[in-house]
């Protein structure tokens, strides 16, 4: 390298250092900054380091002095996230089952760079091998950008939608015809996207795994249904289609007892109405849309939960009971 091009790279090396090797409790000296430059063929004085140091601080980098006996010399002493923070983001993509395995490791990797080498190995510890199952589908996160960009724009989109099959292999609906929506919410629901949009041939919202698209593309056509958008609030759909499986919505009555109000509350929000009955009993109004996912979600309460009404949709998880001891008979 020449030396008048190294002399222009120099202040950057030396931000590379401090960004990579240095922290709280491992700073570098002035000697060590000199020795890792000349392996870069930059030599430098002691006197240039000082100056180029001070003009990183005064252009706002947070470099401090460590005079520790056996820590002394510069380090980077905040960054654009706290290593806590980090830890957070490393710990949501590894246990995001809408990741894949390959780009949960990217994205980690990627992580690690915004600290040093030497906190970097504390965010590897936090990453551990788990059993559960992580997603196949590449292009998703493409599909995710691509919706967003439909959003913005105003357009439909278009794409395939496909089941998975007994072969583990993909079975596309409508023989593989394109389906041609217009998107309004993205939704995260039971570790899975899912795209809220306009059916304009049956003129309802309907909604779409992420992950089951295929070859998705933002369409030319303008959106349709933005009246129906209007009316809906995200937060309050996804309380209500349980498991994201269409059903006719209804006003239900639980009946639960006092101690099961936080599950009652986190599955419907706190704006729901809650009153008091006789004991330690509570009810409360709902609206869901009732469907086989809702009454799994009863069921998998352990009676803790009832259904008092209406009195239809009491009978229909009666039948929904009977079935399920049918197969056991």
């Amino acid at each position: 390298m020449a030396k008048s091009e190294g002399q222009k790279l120099k202040i950057l090396y030396i931000l590379k250092l401090l960004a990579e090797r240095t922290d709280e409790n491992h700073a570098i000296s002035t000697p060590e900054i000199i020795e890792a430059l000349e392996k870069e063929g930059i030599r430098v004085e002691r006197k240039t380091i000082y100056a180029d140091i001070q003009a990183l601080q005064d252009f706002g980098y947070d470099i401090l002095v460590s005079k520790k006996r056996d820590n002394s010399g510069y380090y980077m002493a905040s960054r654009e996230f706290e290593l806590a923070e980090l830890k957070l983001l490393v710990d949501a993509v590894q246990s995001s089952k809408f990741i894949t395995a390959k780009k949960s490791t990217d994205l980690i990797a990627k992580l690690e760079k915004l600290v040093s080498a030497h906190e970097a190995r504390q965010l590897r510890r936090q990453v551990y091998v788990s059993e559960r199952n992580k997603n196949s589908n590449e292009s998703i996160y493409y599909s995710v950008d691509d919706i967003h960009r439909a959003m913005q724009e105003n357009k439909k989109i278009r794409f395939q939608y496909y089941d998975w099959g007994v072969d583990k292999q993909m079975h596309f609906r409508k023989a593989g015809a394109f389906y041609e929506v217009s998107p309004f919410f993205l939704v995260w629901k039971d570790e899975n996207y899912y795209l809220v949009a306009y059916d304009e041939k049956v003129a309802c919202m309907k909604h779409y795994r992420v992950d089951k698209m295929h070859a998705l593309s933002v369409s030319k056509q303008q959106r349709e249904g933005n009246e129906t958008a209007k009316s809906i609030n995200p937060a309050i759909y996804t309380q209500q289609n349980f498991g994201m499986f269409a059903g006719e919505e209804q006003m239900i009555t639980l009946q639960f007892p006092e101690n099961q109000i936080g599950i009652v509350i986190d599955r419907f929000g706190k704006e729901i109405d809650i009153r008091k009955r006789e004991g330690d009993m509570c009810s409360a109004r709902v609206k869901v849309a009732v469907s086989n996912p809702f009454f799994g979600w009863i069921t998998g309460l352990g009676g803790q939960i009832k259904i008092l009404k209406p009195e239809q949709v009491v009978s229909d998880y009666k039948d929904y009971l009977s079935k399920i001891m049918k197969e056991y008979e």
